[in-house]
């Protein structure tokens, strides 16, 4: 029989300094992504001599969307499911049979698209309650934006034959006065778990 032949052993001691390296490098070759949340312009604050203007807005132009503590959702009165919200917002910012009910058309010219029937006076009224979780919240947002960036994609297909983001600046600027976002959020209340 032949000698067993000893295998040396593995110096470990600096594994911990190699580790240490290759995290650094990881972290500093790693790009990050900071474009996570919602982006929302705020107004701007009021002027000193400015005296407080009452906006008139007329219900019909107004999507009133409710969140409760407990998730719930209400559409203008009517509970609804989350899934249910981008169509019902796109109905409503859209308003195809100019529906006395929904927003009010008018006439606008919109440079590269002419004169159009636009809803642009419209708003969608958000408001949570103090308990409703930011997942919740973060999906109504989520399906209220799908909805303007669909009707947007919708237009830009008809109007140019390509989506909106592929559209050059001029396109997208027409389009975006042609459905302009106007997501409003109302101060968080107490609603409750089953208003």
């Amino acid at each position: 029989m032949g000698k067993k032949r000893k295998v040396p052993g593995i110096n470990a001691s600096s594994t911990a300094d190699i580790s240490f390296i290759l995290l650094i490098f990881f972290l500093v070759t790693t790009s990050m992504d900071t474009d996570s949340g919602l982006t929302r312009r705020l107004p701007p604050p009021p002027e000193d001599n400015q005296e407080d203007a009452e906006i008139d807005i007329k219900d019909r132009n107004v999507l009133k969307v409710k969140v409760n503590a407990a998730g719930n959702l209400m559409c203008n009165g009517d509970f609804i499911d989350i899934t249910e919200l981008c169509d019902r917002a796109k109905a409503f910012i859209k308003n195809e049979a100019n529906d006395p009910n929904l927003p009010e058309k008018h006439v606008k010219n919109i440079p590269l698209l002419g004169n159009c029937a636009v809803t642009d006076k419209h708003v969608i009224s958000v408001q949570t309650d103090r308990g409703t979780s930011y997942n919740v919240y973060f999906q109504v947002q989520n399906e209220l934006v799908r909805a303007y960036n669909e009707l947007r994609d919708e237009l830009s297909k008809e109007k140019f034959g390509r989506l909106y983001s592929a559209l050059p600046d001029e396109q997208q600027i027409a389009i975006r006065e042609y459905y302009p976002q106007k997501i409003s959020e109302a101060e968080p209340k107490n609603y409750g778990g089953t208003e």
